[in-house]
């Protein structure tokens, strides 16, 4: 009897396919502010992210707890759950990778710096250059998005082309809308 050719990695068996396993798993959930939250949620895929600004520093254990209003008994069980410290270290990638991470770190950090220009700015054995620097800087930080033109007003520019030479032009300035139920002093009488 001879033996069929057979390609390694290539089934040429007629038996059908074992059927694909498929594992029944409940939805991942954790205890914020005493109601159960799936991860999978918009509240849960916020705490996620918020977990991970405390893994990275940014965030701290109480703020988060204070935030999410976590009672300590609910904390111990949030640390070792698995799927959720496997879903942070996803959002911390994520967050790395899109450099979410380094931009929010890096206005932490510049929270800081005020402070320290300050510093220089009022040492009095400072070099005079030195506190003429930390006096630039300080302005500019003070006077940050002044660069943006104030005057320059958002249009509505839509162009609607019927066919042939026919079109609909429509070019407005966007005027903001009022929410509702807000009432304006000056306008009322």
């Amino acid at each position: 009897m001879t033996k069929p050719y057979i390609t390694p990695g290539f089934d040429v068996d007629d038996r059908p396919p074992p059927p694909p396993i498929t594992r029944v798993t409940k939805p991942v959930t954790v205890v914020l502010r005493g109601v159960r939250v799936p991860l999978t949620s918009d509240v849960g895929a916020a705490f996620i992210s918020d977990c991970s600004r405390n893994r990275e520093r940014i965030f701290s254990d109480a703020q988060l707890q204070e935030k999410y209003e976590i009672d300590p008994n609910d904390w111990d069980s949030i640390v070792k759950n698995k799927p959720l410290r496997l879903a942070i270290s996803r959002e911390c990638e994520r967050r790395m990778l899109n450099n979410d991470a380094a931009r929010e770190g890096a206005a932490k950090q510049f929270t800081k710096a005020p402070a320290v220009l300050g510093g220089i700015l009022e040492d009095q054995k400072a070099n005079p250059r030195h506190r003429i620097e930390a006096a630039k800087e300080l302005r500019s930080a003070a006077r940050a998005g002044d660069d943006q033109p104030s005057n320059e007003v958002d249009r509505l520019h839509i162009v609607i082309n019927l066919g042939g030479d026919e079109r609909v032009v429509v070019d407005a300035p966007v005027n903001p809308t009022p929410p509702r139920g807000s009432s304006d002093a000056e306008t009322e009488w």
